[in-house]
């Protein structure tokens, strides 16, 4: 029997190894790939930017926003309470003659504290074209053109409801803030590619999301996500409920990764699991065959522990994961233009990823923002009882 299920984890193996090889190749097409132009006369723009706290490099990521190629557009700021930091960052930029609104309000709606602070902030919002990116990414000059092109293609623009963008993990110090990038640039970016080109095109990432208002207001606005745990998925399934299909920017942001240990870490890749099971178990557990190298120690260790044939298979699998593994991250490396990761540091990414996965298969709890939740199936939030308000 061990032998049998060995062999059967080697197959899901070569599975992976087979993944690996595609997913690398798709992320240096999305590199290699020209933007799309500039409008001559593009629509002004409202960018809204949810704070908590200012978390390292949030100067450079503010000021990165104002620093755009593009003739107008408005940034607006949300905190929840007067005296939280990021109101220091916000208070230094240099503005020039971009406009800035900031909007400091704690009323409550709802259990998702993100989204209640873009319901405060709403009422301020002036443009039709908005853009709802979160605060850790920092952007090039051509951000909002990138964004923008895609609605105003004049083939296909009516039919975008939501463009959205990839994003690439910048570590900004630490070996756990070092893991954090690895998942998010050799883990997230590849899958996210696969997933569009197999014809799931249902992912729209937090980091930046932009929609027309009156797609957004017709398909019941803002507060439909109040409750829900994976807003950014529920956005993008609302556009396509209208009708209308999401849309990947030609060029991604960067996020800043800041994990100063590895609970921290580990409690966000949980989260960030467990998210995703919410809204699509099955292909959440289907997604173990990105994990090749995981696989084949498993099935080495099956077949050793059952002292038969399998063991030859197991090996070779084995051997294949890992030199498919280590081409895709190297190619993806250079598509990206990212520094060579170790060998060590990569062996840690591998053992982390299969143990988030495993975890966050196998439960509904998560911990944000120091409160403890259920996620419903439908990716709401229940407050667990005696959890800090």
């Amino acid at each position: 029997m061990a032998q049998a299920l060995s062999l059967l984890v080697v197959a899901a193996a070569v599975a992976g190894c087979l993944y690996q090889v595609a997913a690398a190749l798709l992320v240096r097409r999305f590199a290699a790939a020209p933007p799309l132009p500039a409008a001559a006369a593009p629509p002004p723009v409202s960018v809204m930017k949810p704070l908590c706290g200012a978390e390292p490099g949030m100067a450079d990521n503010l000021a990165s926003c104002l620093r755009q190629d593009y003739p107008a557009f408005q940034l607006v700021f949300g905190v929840a309470d007067a005296a939280d930091p990021a109101l220091a960052e916000v208070a230094r930029l240099a503005t020039g003659t971009a406009e800035i609104t900031t909007v400091i309000d704690a009323t409550p709606h709802g259990r998702n504290l993100k989204v209640g602070n873009l319901l405060n902030m709403w009422p301020r919002v002036r443009h039709d074209l908005i853009v709802i990116a979160d605060s850790d990414i920092r952007v090039e000059p051509h951000y909002l053109n990138d964004v923008v092109a895609p609605f105003l293609d004049p083939v296909t623009g009516a039919k975008v409801g939501v463009v959205t963008c990839l994003y690439i993990g910048t570590p900004v110090d630490g070996v756990w803030s070092a893991l954090g990038a690895l998942g998010v640039n050799h883990g997230f970016l590849p899958s996210a590619l696969l997933a569009r080109a197999i014809g799931r095109k249902d992912g729209c990432f937090g980091a930046t999301m932009a929609v027309r208002r009156a797609v957004l207001e017709r398909a019941g606005g803002l507060e439909r996500l109040a409750d829900i745990l994976a807003d950014d998925w529920k956005l993008g399934h609302m556009a396509r409920q209208s009708g209308l299909g999401i849309e990947l920017a030609a060029r991604p942001v960067h996020i800043m990764v800041h994990e100063p240990d590895f609970a921290t870490l580990l409690a966000h890749e949980i989260r960030w699991g467990r998210t995703i099971a919410a809204v699509d178990r099955p292909s959440y557990l289907a997604s173990v065959i990105t994990q090749p190298v995981a696989l084949a120690v498993l099935a080495v260790a099956m077949a050793m522990a059952g002292g038969g044939w399998a063991g030859p298979a197991a090996l070779a699998a084995l051997a294949a994961a890992f030199a498919c593994r280590l081409w895709a991250v190297r190619s993806g490396e250079k598509a990206l233009g990212l520094p060579r990761a170790g060998l060590g540091l990569l062996a840690m990414r591998e053992f982390l990823s299969f143990l988030v996965y495993v975890v966050a298969s196998c439960g509904r709890t998560v911990i944000w923002r120091g409160r403890r939740f259920v996620v419903r199936r439908d990716g709401t939030l229940d407050l667990v009882e005696g959890s800090a308000p």
